[in-house]
């Protein structure tokens, strides 16, 4: 059997392939689906605001609406922001590290934060940056493993928070239950009564199938009272442009007080310009979803290849996930081989996102959960792809 896979995989590296799958990107035809966005009129003065100066740090009154909406949150608790939640995260993290009560992060010893696993790679960076420890707690299908979570809390000292993907998973595709979150938020308040619940809700409008209802995380925190110390991030950065969407942090009193004092330091103002061209082109939540269901048109297709493709392997060779929305499919291999697969793939002409990515420090105890990320080359390519990651998982399995 071997010996037949090998000769199929020469076959493939003589065709000289260059396909790279190593991130979550629209492809063309889905950034073409906002591209009125770049021929649009503004008005340059909005009510009493003129657009083009300084001016109104949080966000114009219509980007902050837009973002309640979102966020299902009240517009008193929006800011807008710019580019991704990822930055939104990163400037709450600053925020606290420099300047939190009663003691900022930076003054604490050894600081730590919960991260579930797997995980998305720059959540893991933003911490490594900070130095903040990372102590990981696995997810599962109906998001943290709330056993896990609490013993990781009760052996550490000076967790500082959680941090989660509530909704598609990065990049496993997990889509918490309201029961999951309201459990973390009651391990979490009896752990500290300034514990934070970050929620980087990045993929919370990207349905493709049939997705389980949630209910949003600002109410569910309203409902246990533990408004005071969740922050909720999203973007537009999957939706309209990359890097030229807008993004939303929704928050209250300390939490609140905080990101404005940080944000003051480091943003001017926002770009008013590209907030209200977005209001123009999103009326309301009912427009956005209208546009993701485009965009789930065109995705659904591409994933739909690779269940098809991965269910190609029998089980000994590993498994896989299925989300119904999001960006990625996680694949966990039975053996050691996450690094050999990656390896393999490359000689082949077909780049994946680094063994272990999915893991803080980029070390995957176990050697073996890939990231997938099928969205941004064509079908044809990502046919193509998958027979080299198949091929490569089985090379992998079958020496070890």
């Amino acid at each position: 059997m071997l010996e037949s896979i090998l000769t199929h995989f020469e076959e493939i590296k003589a065709r000289g392939l260059s396909i790279d799958i190593t991130r979550g990107k629209p492809d063309s035809y889905q950034l073409d689906l906002s591209n009125e966005l770049l021929k649009m009129d503004i008005e340059p003065i909005d009510g009493d605001i003129d657009l083009r100066n300084y001016g109104e740090p949080f966000g114009i009154s219509g980007a902050r609406q837009l973002g309640a909406d979102v966020l299902c949150a009240p517009k008193e608790n929006i800011i807008t922001g710019e580019q991704s939640s990822l930055l939104l995260s990163y400037q709450m993290i600053l925020a606290k590290y420099l300047f939190d009560n009663p003691t900022a992060w930076k003054d604490l010893d050894s600081p730590k934060f919960i991260c579930p696993v797997p995980g998305f790679d720059r959540h893991f960076k933003m911490f490594e940056d900070f130095g903040i420890e990372m102590i990981t707690v696995p997810l599962i299908e109906e998001g943290i493993d709330i056993q896990k979570f609490e013993e990781a809390l009760n052996s550490n000292k000076n967790v500082m928070g959680v941090i989660c993907v509530p909704r598609h998973s990065n990049p496993s595709g997990e889509v918490y239950s309201d029961k999951n979150i309201i459990n973390i938020f009651q391990v979490g308040r009896a752990y500290s009564d300034n514990f934070l619940f970050l929620f980087d809700n990045a993929y919370l409008v990207h349905d493709f199938m049939p997705t389980r209802e949630q209910t949003p995380v600002w109410k569910l925190a309203e409902d246990t009272t533990t408004i005071k110390q969740v922050v909720v991030v999203t973007s537009f950065s999957k939706v309209t442009f990359g890097g030229g969407g807008l993004s939303f942090m929704a928050a209250s009193d300390a939490n609140l007080e905080l990101i404005k004092r940080i944000r003051g330091s480091m943003v001017i103002c926002p770009d008013k310009i590209n907030q209200k061209r977005h209001t123009q082109f999103f009326s309301g939540l009912g427009d956005i979803k209208n546009h993701m269901i485009k965009h789930a048109e065109l995705i659904r297709p591409k994933f739909e290849i690779v269940y098809k493709a991965l269910r190609r392997l029998d089980k000994d060779f590993g498994n896989f996930s299925q989300p119904t929305g999001g960006y990625f499919i996680t694949f966990i291999s039975k053996k050691p081989t996450a690094s050999r697969i990656v390896q393999l793939c490359k000689e082949a002409g077909v780049l994946l996102t680094p063994a272990g990515a999915t893991h803080p420090y980029g070390k995957d105890p176990n050697n073996s959960t890939l990231r997938i990320a099928p969205t941004f080359i064509n079908k044809q390519e990502l046919e193509v792809a998958m027979d080299v990651f198949i091929t490569a998982v089985q090379i992998a399995h079958l020496e070890t």
